[in-house]
């Protein structure tokens, strides 16, 4: 169990206190052309220093904003923390944001400084970032920019002293990944930070030998808390990244992670990916029989690199209860939580796992106050909040109540025992042509437990009846249109069995095309855009359809 060291306020507080004590154990681990290059802790401290000193030579004002535009990297870790030991704030920026997100968030937040790193289309950005800010790449196949990061570490000495940091600073600038428009800035200090860290560590207990895989974007909150902030304040665990999406399954099968949080889409593709080779009625044939079922069991486990995983979580968008029973029955618990950028990711937790307890997110977290309001919303409140959107005092104030509680927009419940249920969004309810409402999440997570199904979204505004936009697996179209049309239909009558008149599905949109990041039917996240969805395909589903399978063409 990691016990935490006393006084570790800020993140850079942690690094130099590890620099101290464990100055030649490693912490992060960047893989390069297949070999993993070690970074101690002494080394991160060391370059920390010299990349802080490179920016206070650029001239710029204390609280000065430094955008971060990169895949996850040994850098970015240490470039977050040198924004902080300057004393500037930090702007992280999807890596898979197009040219006018990025501009958005530069202007918005008034950037001085653009770091950029690891970008898989980085060609299509040349020339059209601002020509006014500074730019720094990291040193990998990137944008052409004015500073190079080795020459900076070679050029300057390291800073004696970090900047002086009161914990109500602001520490970071985080931009939601923008489902329904325009991205907001949420303003994370660094008191708000450290608490979303230690509870983390609490949570987990960080232990002495843990191997973390970071992966998810770092520009979103989870993965700033839980792999950075966790792993920077415990001091407990070395980070591996991951060199590229083609060297993903690889790398996670070479660093054999204890930790490990994915998202719903994932999770989802490793089940694919275990059927594709072992189909599900030999799966489930072969978990039947006692000896027989550890060894399969184990074989997943390796072939997925989790067979040492302690912690298993998934979060950030809903999740089938239907997929997190197919894991149990591995032995792979995948604990779901709970959280969004405005409360740091950190909210509610089903840890320790409670098998009786899947689909629900679990309980609040230490130091937590959740209740359901009167309009049944999940509100929150707690040291682990924000502090405000950046340049929007309105909204900050419409979404705190008068007792000082975060609106989350989340529709929930909780049980006798504490558990919290996600029952939708306040604002993805719709109302049909009827004039009754339907709530769609919890109709798509029924949906979700057909593994013939990737991606859902059940919509339907001023139609009769809700119909389901839906993209099949790649294993699922190679079954052929007639097999899948009897497939989904079965799915359809099952499920339309469980819901009310008014909210049952007149129609399954089969659609041709798989939602992504750069068809504009992601977030960065991969959540999908639910409006954009709907605008996109309602002239198409508005038609009147014979068929209650429709495929498009």
């Amino acid at each position: 169990m990691s016990t935490l060291a006393p006084n570790l306020n800020t993140p850079l507080d942690a690094l130099l206190h590890w620099e101290k004590h464990r100055a030649n154990e490693v912490y992060l681990r960047q893989p390069i052309n297949g070999t993993f290059h070690e970074f101690t802790w002494s080394q991160v401290a060391d370059q920390t220093k010299r990349i802080a000193q490179a920016l206070q030579s650029l001239g710029l004002t204390p609280g000065d904003k430094i955008a971060i535009l990169a895949k996850n990297s040994a850098e970015w870790f240490i470039n977050d923390l040198a924004i902080m030991y300057a004393g500037y704030i930090s702007v992280p920026i999807y890596s898979t944001a197009n040219a006018k997100t990025i501009n958005y968030v530069l202007e918005h937040s008034e950037a001085k400084v653009l770091f950029v790193g690891k970008l898989d289309n980085y060609q299509s950005l040349e020339g059209k970032i601002p020509a006014d800010i500074i730019t720094i790449s990291y040193p990998y196949e990137t944008l052409s920019c004015q500073y190079k990061w080795n020459d900076l570490l070679e050029q300057h000495q390291p800073l004696a002293t970090p900047a002086h940091i009161n914990l109500e600073d602001l520490m970071s600038i985080i931009y939601t990944s923008g489902s329904t428009g325009d991205p907001k800035g949420v303003m994370i200090t660094f008191a708000a930070f450290k608490s979303a860290s230690k509870n983390i560590i609490k949570s987990f207990e960080f232990e002495p030998g843990d191997r973390l895989l970071s992966y998810l974007p770092l520009a979103h909150i989870t993965e700033r808390v839980y792999i950075e902030g966790g792993s920077i304040y415990a001091g407990e665990g070395v980070v591996s990244f991951v060199e590229s999406l083609d060297t993903f399954v690889s790398n996670i099968q070479s660093v054999e992670p204890t930790l490990f949080i994915s998202v719903p889409r994932l999770w989802t593709r490793f089940q694919m990916g275990v059927l594709q080779k072992m189909p599900a009625h030999k799966l489930n044939f072969l978990l039947k029989i006692p000896f027989v079922s550890g060894l399969v069991k184990a074989k997943i486990k390796r072939g997925l690199g989790l067979q040492h995983a302690r912690i298993l979580g998934c979060g950030s968008a809903a999740v089938s209860p239907a997929l997190l029973e197919w894991y149990k029955r591995l032995g792979l618990n995948i604990t779901e939580a709970w959280g969004m950028t405005e409360n740091l990711a950190y909210g509610t937790l089903n840890y320790p796992f409670n098998p009786q307890k899947i689909g629900t997110i679990g309980k609040p977290g230490e130091g937590v106050d959740l209740k359901i309001s009167a309009i049944g919303e999940i509100l929150v409140k707690g040291d682990g909040l924000m502090s405000g959107y950046y340049k929007d005092e309105a909204q900050t104030k419409e979404s705190f109540d008068e007792n000082g509680y975060f609106k989350t927009g989340d529709k929930g419940e909780i049980d006798s025992n504490g558990y919290v249920k996600i029952t939708g969004r306040v604002k993805d309810i719709f109302k049909t042509s009827k004039g009754k409402y339907v709530t769609p999440v919890p109709i798509e997570c029924k949906f979700g437990e057909n593994p013939n199904i990737e991606q859902i979204c059940i919509t339907g505004t001023a139609l009769t009846q809700p119909i389901a936009l839906v993209v099949l697996s790649p294993e699922a179209r190679e079954q052929g249109k007639d097999v899948m049309t009897t497939n989904l239909e079965e799915t359809r009558q099952h499920i339309n069995k469980s819901l009310e008149s008014h909210a049952r599905i007149g129609h399954i949109i089969v659609l041709k095309d798989e939602w992504t990041v750069d068809n504009g039917l992601l977030t960065p996240t991969l959540k999908f855009k639910r409006h954009e969805l709907e605008s996109r395909f309602k002239p198409f589903y508005e038609e009147q359809h014979q068929d209650k399978i429709v495929w498009e063409q």
